[in-house]
């Protein structure tokens, strides 16, 4: 079998679509994720503990040149190596939020799952009769006539 062929059949199989269609929709939703983090929770988070730009947060772990601004966008752009925990942390909370809408859906499809009625079990064709109760059939069926 040529690759090319071996190739088409994988690539047109059912579940390589369904693959697909699931990447590009949690791309999708990982952007919604990381928005609902960065521009809802983060700043929720950040005037409780008392910084307003959470993702800000971070260590510099070398020489900051002078006339460097101060941010770890700034310091990033210098090339000065950070130590960013809020980012870390930005990320970890996106994270736990995602695995958590992940976890709840995948709950309710395997509860609707159970929940649609079971087909009716096709019953199977009655196992043919031993012989021995065949010719016994018959010889009642001959006493009869």
């Amino acid at each position: 079998m040529s690759i090319v062929k071996e190739f088409k059949e994988f690539a047109i199989k059912g579940n390589v679509i369904d693959l697909a269609v699931g990447v590009i929709i949690g791309g999708a939703f990982g952007k919604i994720v990381d928005s609902v983090v960065a521009d809802l929770i983060m700043p929720v988070v950040g005037l409780v503990f008392g910084k307003l730009d959470f993702s800000n947060l971070y260590i510099a772990l070398g020489q900051i040149p002078a006339g460097t601004a101060d941010t770890l966008e700034g310091l990033k752009k210098a090339g000065v190596p950070v130590f960013a925990y809020g980012h870390f942390i930005t990320v970890a909370v996106n994270f736990v939020i995602l695995a958590f809408i992940i976890f709840m859906m995948v709950k309710q499809i395997n509860r609707l799952k159970r929940e649609t009625p079971a087909e009716a079990p096709v019953e199977a064709a009655p196992a043919a009769p031993a012989e021995d109760i065949v010719l016994l059939r018959e010889i009642r069926d001959s006493l009869r006539k």
